[in-house]
């Protein structure tokens, strides 16, 4: 019997309604904007990598499913998002083969970053996509506000310091986001070092 075609469409609204529902409200970072906001990203990126339609449609579910887990964790949200890929997919037609691939997508994302495929580099940038654009200091600024509320209260300065640690140790890994978020993110870890930025 021949495998039925993933049903993407009916996939992707249905983990749509659900993070619009259930997602905590005081996620001032991590709500379903973020995950818009991924996709965009994500496609913009897609788009200069050459990869297939179904590569695509699969990089779309996943980025849909990366922080599904914030439903029901904090810590270890991407494995949580890996098992609620895991019990909806199948519903929708997806193969293990494909979900696997879903899967190493979500966990792919976890910091710090170990992306091993195209499709993972790719979910990877698009997730610190906002790193190196205009508007990183808003977005900064609401996952100050989360952490704060979710793992530690930390001060102006200390949250300063993080966000130099981690962009020190940050790279981009696609060309697209070398070439056009890397500078950005430079001048953006300058300011940072330079204490310009007031929080």
């Amino acid at each position: 019997m021949k495998q039925r075609a993933p049903e993407y469409k009916d996939a992707e609204a249905a983990i749509r309604l659900k993070l619009e529902k259930e997602l905590p409200g005081d996620l001032t970072y991590h709500g379903f904007h973020h995950t818009e906001d991924v996709l965009k990203a994500g496609l913009l990126i897609a788009k200069t990598e050459g990869i297939s339609k179904k590569e695509t449609q699969l990089l779309r579910v996943a980025i849909l499913f990366h922080d599904s887990g914030f439903i029901h964790t904090y810590k270890g949200h991407e494995d949580m998002g890996c098992r609620i890929a895991r019990e909806f997919l199948p519903k929708y037609h997806f193969n293990k083969a494909e979900i696997d691939l879903i899967c190493g997508m979500i966990m792919a994302t976890k910091i710090p970053q170990t992306p091993d495929t195209i499709l993972e580099r790719i979910i990877c940038d698009a997730d610190l996509d906002y790193l190196g654009r205009d508007d990183v200091f808003q977005i900064a600024d609401t996952l100050y506000t989360e952490i704060k509320l979710y793992i530690n209260p930390l001060s102006a300065e200390e949250w300063n310091n993080l966000q130099i640690s981690f962009l020190e140790a940050h790279e981009y890994f696609t060309k697209f986001s070398k070439s056009n978020r890397s500078p950005a993110k430079l001048e953006y870890l300058q300011r940072l070092r330079e204490n310009h930025i007031v929080v």
